[in-house]
């Protein structure tokens, strides 16, 4: 398992961005737009880790900005933790075989979110291409939030 990143949603990207670039000094290594999704995410990264966020896409920092109106209370501003496995599939069958519910079951062979026992959210992300879509994951709901 390698650590990629850690999401935050943000409610204003230039205040965001003077905050971490600016007075922190991160720099932008990537942006993702999506019309349909309509949000934006804007990954940032120390100088030391910079050049390793852009050839390989972590460690970063990745500012979630929703584009519809959104308020932020209770925590929600904090996203996840998102780490690469190997296989998906069996990181999640042994958390499930250890009574961990898989909120986001990865029915696409790259995605499934889970929650700690402190409710923070978790992503893992399949490391390389998808695995082909497989049972019983490929027709399991969501369960929960994440």
């Amino acid at each position: 398992m390698r650590y990629l990143h850690t999401m935050v949603r943000v409610e204003n990207v230039d205040e965001s961005l003077k905050f971490y670039c600016d007075l922190l000094g991160m720099s932008e290594t990537r942006r993702i737009e999506s019309e349909q999704g309509r949000f934006t995410l804007i990954y940032l990264a120390p100088a030391e880790d910079v050049e390793s966020a852009k050839s390989t896409k972590a460690p970063e920092l990745e500012l979630t900005y929703n584009w519809d109106p959104e308020s932020y209370d209770g925590g929600r501003n904090f996203g996840h933790l998102a780490y690469e496995v190997d296989n998906i599939y069996a990181t999640c069958q042994k958390l499930m075989d250890a009574g961990v519910t898989i909120n986001r079951p990865p029915r696409d062979g790259r995605m499934a979110f889970v929650r700690s026992p402190d409710g923070i959210s978790i992503e893992f992300l399949q490391k390389g291409a998808n695995l082909p879509s497989a049972e019983p994951w490929a027709s399991m709901e969501n369960t929960g939030s994440w």
